[in-house]
């Protein structure tokens, strides 16, 4: 199902994944970009990287907010790049500029975007992330994807 509004799905990960978890933020960037859905994301390595790759490879949108000072410095699969200079505190900016948010793998600024989203009132989704309070797991990109336009979707209506 597509969706006419188009909505921000944040993905949220660690810079060094495994390779289970860039398999699963790949296939999650394609099913978002396949929904009709735009890719919020950190815009540098790792669960970021391979969700705009797959993104990038269903024709989709994706927006890296990074935390230095260039656009350059965003991986080569992000369409648009905005430069913070803010170091980790961009985290805020991504759960911001989100309506809802898919948590791969991760370490602690995962763990600080999963709680600036929950301060924040929006819907975590969880993939082999922090088992903490207010995030709803997934095992399947797939799963995840839809929970997260399920979860959202009445919202925008």
């Amino acid at each position: 199902m597509l969706y006419n509004k188009k909505i921000r799905i944040g993905v949220i990960g660690g810079a060094k994944p495994d390779a289970h978890a860039r398999k699963t933020a790949f296939e999650v960037g394609k099913l978002i970009a396949e929904k009709g859905a735009i890719l919020v994301c950190g815009g540098l390595s790792g669960v970021m990287e391979a969700a705009a790759r797959g993104v990038k490879q269903a024709g989709g949108l994706s927006i890296g907010i990074l935390p230095g000072n260039s656009p350059q410095d965003a991986n080569p699969h992000i369409d648009i790049a905005i430069a913070t200079g803010l170091g980790y505190t961009r985290n805020s900016l991504v759960v911001m500029n989100s309506d809802i948010l898919i948590a791969i793998d991760g370490r602690y600024g995962t763990l600080s975007e999963i709680a600036y989203g929950r301060v924040q009132g929006k819907k975590v989704i969880g993939i082999s992330t922090w088992d903490i309070k207010g995030v709803i797991k997934a095992e399947t990109a797939e799963e995840a994807v839809d929970l997260a336009l399920k979860n959202i979707y009445p919202l925008i209506r």
